[in-house]
């Protein structure tokens, strides 16, 4: 992110609609990048926005957690609240941005109020649009912050022209600012999207970086398989062994053997139930 953008002071609602523009624009060159896994920074960024969302609701769990409640699930158990917003926060991010990705984004909110919500969006600039859906929906159900975020989200990137929700709203505010309505929520939006942009630009860096490293790698494995689970990693913030397109033992085999190159990193730090990531 240029430096004038991060040390400027933001002494009008001009200077900080100006400045969260030019972050807007620098990240957006920099998601359209070729190097960029770009599932793996919005799952990454999903991460932290259910992160963020745990912390606003008064919940304890954090990233580590949150990967557990998401990744160790066994068929037919439930998610927990943690898990659920972990899950939210992933459908809206993975697949192209569309009515349908929104429902099975949050089931438990009908179209019908959805597109009400939609319509305060209004004409305006991007923020501002992402500003009045979020005050729409905590108006009217005021603990509602994960299902306002992530309509905001949507429609900051729709104003955008993403094809995709890049979480960065969710990621910077805070809980007071979600009490905040009007020009102040707006004044409060553009400051989140600027250190929001910031952050997701020097992830972006470092996500190219790693994924290059992974790429570098994948023609010394020769595990039957490999190929596509180098693909898993490239799309997902965490992965467990039994997520990949391997029978276990060897998918635990590949896992170690992209750990000793320098290509994944384990992300639990136990000897059990492991998960590695880029």
């Amino acid at each position: 992110m240029p430096g004038w953008v991060t040390v400027a002071r933001h002494e009008t609602s001009e200077d900080v609609a100006f400045l969260s523009g030019a972050a807007l624009a620098h990240l957006d060159l920099v998601i359209r990048g070729s190097a960029l896994p770009q599932d793996l920074l919005r799952d990454r960024l999903a991460l932290r926005a259910a992160e963020a969302c745990m912390a606003l609701s008064g919940r304890p769990e954090r990233a580590a957690a949150l990967r557990d409640a998401l990744h160790l699930l066994r068929p037919g158990d439930l998610p927990g609240p943690a898990g659920e917003v972990c899950l939210a926060w992933r459908r809206a991010a993975e697949r192209p941005l569309s009515d349908e990705t929104m429902q099975r984004a949050l089931p438990g909110i009908g179209a019908e109020q959805v597109t009400l919500w939609r319509r305060a969006a209004g004409v305006a600039g991007p923020v501002p649009r992402a500003a009045a859906v979020l005050e729409a929906v905590l108006a009217e159900a005021p603990r509602a912050e994960t299902a306002g975020l992530i309509l905001a989200e949507a429609t900051l990137a729709r104003a955008l022209g993403w094809d995709h929700v890049v979480p960065l709203l969710a990621v910077s505010l805070r809980r007071a600012d979600l009490r905040l309505r009007g020009a102040e929520l707006r004044r409060s939006c553009h400051r989140a999207v600027i250190d929001a942009a910031t952050e997701a630009t020097g992830l972006a860096a470092e996500l190219a970086r790693r994924a290059e490293r992974l790429r570098a790698v994948a023609p010394k494995l020769r595990a039957k398989g490999a190929e596509a689970a180098v693909g898993v990693f490239l799309s997902r913030d965490a992965v467990a062994p039994g997520a990949l397109p391997l029978p276990d033992r060897a998918a635990r085999r590949l896992c170690d053997r992209l750990v000793a190159l320098g290509a994944v990193r384990e992300l639990t730090g136990r000897e059990t139930f492991r998960l590695y990531g880029v």
